[in-house]
C-alpha cells in the first residue's frame, strides 16, 4: 500500500501516476503496487516534479510498519530511536536578548538617555551589597 501526495505538480505527472494508483482527491494518490513499480514511480515524480513538491508513504517490514520518502519539501524523515519521523525546521531562532516586560516599559527605556541607560546597567551588574560585602 502507498500514498503519494503532490503539490504543485505538472498534470502530465498526474495523469502518468493515475495508470498506476487511484487518485482520490486532486495530487492524492493511493494504491497497493509491487516495490519494483513504487521505486520507478518515485524516481519518475522525481524527475518531473521540479517546482512542486511530493510526498510518499509506502508499507514496508519493521517496527512501524511504514516508509517515507519526500522531494522538494522542507520536512526530512529523520530515524528517531527506530522510529522514522517527520522533522520540520524550526520557524526562527529565539533572541538570547532579553525582553522588557512590557511595550509601555521598552518605550520609556528609549527615550532614557544614553548615559542614563549606561548607569542602570551598571547598577544591575554590581557584585556588592549595599554594607560593602562582595555577592558571590
Amino acid at each position: 500500500m502507498m500514498v503519494l501526495v503532490l503539490t504543485a505538480a505538472p498534470s502530465g505527472l498526474r495523469g502518468d501516476l493515475t495508470k498506476w494508483l487511484l487518485e482520490i482527491s486532486p495530487g492524492i494518490f493511493v494504491g497497493k503496487v509491487n516495490r519494483r513499480i513504487r521505486e520507478k514511480l518515485w524516481e519518475r515524480t522525481t524527475v518531473l516534479c521540479t517546482t512542486g513538491r511530493a510526498l510518499m508513504v509506502y508499507s514496508t517490514t519493521g517496527e512501524q510498519g511504514l516508509g517515507f520518502q519526500v522531494h522538494g519539501h522542507d520536512w526530512v524523515p529523520t530515524d528517531l530511536d527506530g522510529v522514522t519521523v517527520l522533522r520540520r525546521p524550526t520557524a526562527h531562532k529565539p533572541s538570547t536578548r532579553r525582553q522588557p516586560w512590557s511595550n509601555a516599559r521598552a518605550q520609556q527605556a528609549s527615550r532614557r538617555p544614553a548615559w542614563k541607560r549606561r548607569f542602570d546597567e551598571d547598577e544591575q551588574n554590581e557584585t556588592t551589597d549595599p554594607d560593602g560585602t562582595e555577592l558571590l
